[in-house]
Formats: structure tokens, sequence, C-alpha cells
């Protein structure tokens, strides 16, 4: 089954190669259902600059919103986290709860 982190945020894969040690498999981008001599298939999308991709919580990138599905980059080194927080401005956000009060009556 999938997991859902608790943060992650889009960026476009033009911001993301930026990176100077950026590499990316490609071979695990999200399927795309197209129609072949009448049969549909199944074919993994052709990343460009203009798609999203999303920076997980763990700062590995994955083409949808599940930390452990479709990982198209995962060398997490301290550069990659450096260029995370400095460039892409990536911040962690962490919420706290939330106290509900009963309404009277």
């Amino acid at each position: 089954m999938a997991t859902m982190g608790k943060y992650c945020k889009a960026y476009s894969l033009k911001k993301l190669r930026q990176f100077s040690q950026w590499t990316e498999r490609d071979e695990n981008s999200r399927k795309e259902k197209k129609q072949i001599d009448c049969k549909e298939v199944e074919i993994n999308r052709n990343l460009t600059d203009d798609d999203f991709l999303y920076l997980q919580e763990n700062y590995v990138v994955t083409d949808g919103i599940f930390q452990d599905e479709n990982i198209i980059f995962e060398n997490v080194t301290p550069e990659w986290q450096e260029f995370c927080k400095n460039t892409l401005l990536f911040d962690i956000q962490v919420y706290e709860p939330v106290q509900v009060k009963a309404s009277a009556g």
C-alpha cells in the first residue's frame, strides 16, 4: 500500500533540474493510457520542464503525492538538502494541533 507523508510540495521539473547533481529515473514516471493499434496500453509519461513533481519531507522527489511510489530522484545528500532549502525555499511545515471546544448547549 502506498505511503502518504505528512508534507510534500510541488515544483516544476525545470526548477528541480537546476540542481547540478540532478539525475532522474524517468522509467518511474506515472503511467498514461494510450491507444496504439486500437488497443489501450499503459506507458510511462514523458517528463518535460513544464511537469510538476513532488518534493517529499524526506527530500525524495516523486511523480505523485505518495512517498514510496514513482520515485524520480532519491540521491539525498547534504548538497541536495541545501539546494532545497536555499534555492527552492523548501521548508517543512509543522502545524500545531487545533483544539476545538464544544459549543454550549
